[in-house]
């Protein structure tokens, strides 16, 4: 691993071992895969080391594989308007409706992906971790209908997560 990732690293894993003392938010009582696999646009996100460049176009795309995991490919724009790639691989936490992921973009580590709400159409999801430190709002399309991002961010206050400090990177695909 390169010495430039480890210490995010290791800051995030401290965190998510100290969020397991608080009581964590409540997911969704059941994912249906199928249904949330596909590429979201991310219309707002708290504060992440990893995502620290992106600023346009960012998207996640899901990918069932035969093995029943999900391959993820993170992709955005930097400042430079490059293009910026990660991929990871996700695992269903057993008996959570699916709404528990474990997902890893550097082996072996993993972190949580919780699916704290989501529309009934699956135009829109909230997706965060236990200990509130991270969220993301995503979108089937590069701009949220305003009903559902009010929606999304008020269920995510509901839980306790503090929004004061939303990245909203551009859209413009």
């Amino acid at each position: 691993m390169r010495a430039q990732y480890l210490f995010p690293l290791l800051a995030l894993l401290l965190a998510f071992g100290a969020a397991r003392a608080a009581t964590p938010p409540t997911t969704v009582p059941a994912v249906d895969l199928n249904r949330y696999a596909g590429t979201w646009y991310e219309i707002a996100r708290k504060p992440m080391y990893f995502e620290r460049h992106c600023v346009r176009d960012v998207t996640a795309t899901y990918t069932i594989q035969p093995d029943e995991t999900l391959r993820v490919e993170n992709r955005c724009l930097n400042e430079d308007g490059e293009e910026v790639r990660t991929r990871g691989k996700a695992r269903v936490v057993p008996d959570s409706g699916n709404a528990k992921l474990e997902v890893s973009f550097f082996w072996p580590f993993t972190a949580p992906y919780w699916v704290l709400w989501l529309d009934d159409d699956y135009r829109a999801a909230l997706v965060g971790e236990p200990g509130r430190d991270y969220l993301w709002l995503l979108s089937r399309t590069p701009q949220l209908d305003a009903e559902l991002e009010t929606a999304a961010l008020n269920r995510a206050r509901e839980l306790g997560f503090k929004l004061d400090d939303l990245i909203r990177p551009q859209q413009g695909r």
